[in-house]
């Protein structure tokens, strides 16, 4: 199960990737915003966050308009690590790396057909689990 979140600056962006998760049957939870009036991104991202963490949900996508405010926002709640990609290489590194379990996305920056290219390389990398990696991932935890 994928969470999804946005606020107006990612809206129309997350209906495209909610199109491509459903023609792929992929399932997920729309957890707002839902319409493209102002919203603070914060609320989404905390509601994403918390899914994730608490096992409602295996990973998930967060939109605003660069993906940055929404990725520190997730990245506040224990256990989250969100990252903004804007390429597929970085969405396979922090997967690979990482083991980044929210995908943050800009929806005025990527486009819908990069952006669903970076979500397919989300969601199908796994994590290495190589010892460097874990290690890294223990002290960022640590926090």
């Amino acid at each position: 199960m994928i969470a999804l979140g946005s606020d107006h600056g990612g809206y129309e962006l997350k209906q495209e990737i909610i199109s491509h998760l459903e023609s792929k049957g992929i399932a997920y939870r729309d957890y707002g915003s839902f319409s493209p009036e102002p919203a603070d991104y914060p609320e989404y991202a905390h509601i994403v966050a918390h899914a994730v963490v608490n096992g409602e949900c295996e990973k998930g996508i967060l939109i605003c308009g660069t993906g940055i405010g929404i990725s520190i926002a997730a990245n506040k709640v224990k256990g989250i690590r969100a990252a903004v990609c804007t390429d597929c290489f970085t969405a396979e590194a922090t997967r690979l790396h990482n083991d980044a379990n929210i995908l943050a996305l800009g929806g005025r920056v990527v486009g819908p057909g990069l952006a669903l290219k970076i979500v397919d390389t989300f969601l199908n990398t796994p994590f290495s689990g190589e010892e460097r990696h874990s290690r890294r991932i223990s002290k960022i935890e640590a926090v």
